[in-house]
């Protein structure tokens, strides 16, 4: 436990345990700093939660007297002080990982944790850009930067969001020398080093070489396509803010964001008539279930297939 961690939630010989579980996981786990502290903390708040349920600061061997009953009631504490299921989930992830932490040094037993599920987050379907508004989002033309080059910047890194499916750091990840100014297609190194062929359009090389004319800075082959006023890496951050602005002089809704302009292509390739499975080729989806979600985003247009398709319909 840190210095904010309080003994009295916790008896001497648990709060030893959570903090010699918190040396592990940083020294032989490497976990993050950020990810410490929120193990931390989902773990004090658990402790403190068991000091009220059980009436005194819990030692190890409170915690293999639990039952699921007793986890499901913090559960439902934590979320009766409004905290959504994502989080909640990740709370009890913390926690398994400290009991199991315990088990394997045969001080405790996990399996009333591993008998409680996790609450299930709900599915928030993909909120696209329209047709129309994502081709504003993408024209230089509309963009409120002063300097031209920014402008054409800002909208050759929209245009391979919205016309190559790209995330917004798969696209600024790309070197000079990787600019598809000629090339009908790009290979994209996209989560967990995969790599994926995306089809370039004309419109996003002349967007491309729009920027590259304008851009004040020499750019080596091997430093970044696109670079921020003080030649360094652009980031994310740039482009979500540029956006921001376009949302309010275009009256846009707050969903149009750098991520909607990738729900937009493939939601858009969808109402097109592409199958899922190109889909998610394009969009380098480990699973087909992934894709799926955009399913939701238009089903008026799967119905129709599916009356003009089927026999019996």
């Amino acid at each position: 436990m840190t210095a904010e961690s309080p003994l009295q939630i916790a008896a001497p010989d648990l709060a030893a345990a959570a903090a010699d579980w918190q040396r592990h996981l940083g020294a032989e786990r490497r976990s993050a700093p950020k990810t410490l502290e929120a193990y931390d903390r989902d773990l004090r708040q658990f402790l403190s939660f068991l000091t009220l349920h059980l009436g005194e600061p819990p030692r190890i061997a409170s915690l293999s007297e639990l039952r699921p009953a007793d986890i499901r009631a913090f559960l439902a504490r934590r979320r009766g002080e409004g905290i959504e299921a994502r989080s909640l989930g990740r709370s009890l992830a913390g926690i398994r990982s400290f009991i199991c932490f315990l088990e394997r040094r045969g001080e405790a037993n996990a399996a009333p944790f591993a008998a409680v599920r996790a609450p299930k987050a709900r599915k928030s379907l993909p909120k696209p850009v329209e047709a129309g508004q994502a081709l504003r989002l993408v024209d230089a033309g509309e963009s409120l930067a002063e300097e031209p080059w920014v402008a054409a910047r800002d909208a050759a890194v929209m245009s391979l969001l919205y016309g190559a499916g790209l995330r917004i750091s798969e696209a600024l990840g790309l070197t000079r020398a990787e600019a598809p100014l000629a090339a009908d297609v790009l290979r994209v190194t996209g989560k967990g080093g995969k790599t994926r062929i995306v089809p370039i359009l004309p419109a996003i090389r002349t967007g491309l070489a729009a920027y590259l004319r304008l851009c004040p800075f020499a750019l080596p082959p091997d430093g970044p396509l696109f670079v921020g006023v003080r030649g360094g890496p652009l980031s994310p951050r740039i482009v979500q803010l540029a956006i921001e602005r376009l949302r309010g002089a275009l009256g846009l809704p707050d969903s149009a964001t750098p991520h909607a302009l990738r729900h937009s292509f493939a939601t858009h390739l969808l109402s097109a008539g592409a199958d899922l499975r190109s889909i998610q080729e394009l969009l380098g989806h480990a699973s087909l279930s992934t894709t799926q979600v955009y399913t939701g985003v238009d089903a008026s247009r799967l119905i129709e297939v599916y009356r003009r398709t089927h026999p019996r319909a």
